[in-house]
């Protein structure tokens, strides 16, 4: 089974990128972020012609989120269970489904702006919600991951220069003590290998020539429990998609399940 998680910075931009990916990698499962759309524009349509079936979180032109199946989609939860939300508001940032004979969770984490930002207390009342609504899957003995664009690099290497990052969301220490946290309930960090350079960076910025000379993030993480981690059989950053003309700033996580 091959599932994999992408941010796409739009999904009606990336439209054509995205079906064509997903009909040349053979993914069964992708967890979408950043649509960037209307559950009413979202292209289910275009993905069930491909045999997908989507489970939708999205509510207008910021974050949104989506499972896109062609296992199968149950037991479907749009939203965390005690979510803050950001100004009274209820953002569209997570959506759980289970594919097949693994559930997973779809979460674009808030990306908290500026430490001293009302936007970064709630990426952390976040994460705090998000890790309880996944504690009991985590700890369960069905596969199970939560897969998405964390806005958080776990470690120093996760980034092309740590100094430069000084004083900045992504890598302080409460945004990693969160995912400590997570991770805390039963979860462990499956890292892809890079198909270039010696490190697996997923999302490199379209200013200053990021990509072309890697200055990237690891922050699309994929955190799976104990059945989920034991039956990997390989994990990868598909960074040629994210090359060439119209491409999303992140690149699809892809990992391999023995299920």
């Amino acid at each position: 089974m091959r599932i994999a998680t992408w941010n796409v910075n739009s999904i009606t931009a990336r439209l054509p990128r995205l079906l064509a990916w997903l009909e040349s990698s053979g993914t069964d499962v992708l967890c979408v972020q950043e649509t960037k759309t209307t559950a009413e524009q979202f292209p289910a349509q275009e993905l069930r012609e491909l045999g997908y079936e989507s489970a939708v979180n999205a509510t207008g032109r910021w974050n949104g989120v989506a499972v896109v199946s062609r296992v199968g989609l149950e037991d479907i939860v749009r939203g965390l269970p005690g979510d803050p939300g950001y100004e009274g508001v209820e953002e569209p940032r997570a959506v759980s489904a289970t594919c097949g004979p693994v559930r997973v969770w779809s979460v674009y984490v808030p990306n908290g702006r500026e430490v001293d930002h009302p936007h970064y207390a709630y990426k952390l009342q976040w994460f705090e919600a998000l890790r309880a609504a996944v504690a009991d899957d985590a700890a369960g003995s069905r596969p199970f991951a939560v897969m998405g664009d964390y806005n958080v690099a776990p470690t120093d290497d996760d980034v092309f220069d740590r100094t430069l990052f000084e004083g900045s969301t992504h890598v302080t220490e409460p945004e990693r003590a969160a995912l400590a946290a997570l991770r805390g309930t039963g979860l462990s960090d499956v890292v892809p290998r890079p198909l270039k350079y010696d490190h697996p960076f997923t999302y490199w910025d379209y200013r200053q020539l990021g990509f072309p000379k890697n200055r990237g993030m690891r922050i699309d993480l994929v955190y799976g429990n104990a059945p989920f981690a034991k039956a990997v059989t390989d994990s990868y950053v598909d960074r040629e998609e994210r090359k060439g003309k119209g491409a999303s700033d992140h690149a699809p996580v892809v990992v391999d399940l023995d299920v």
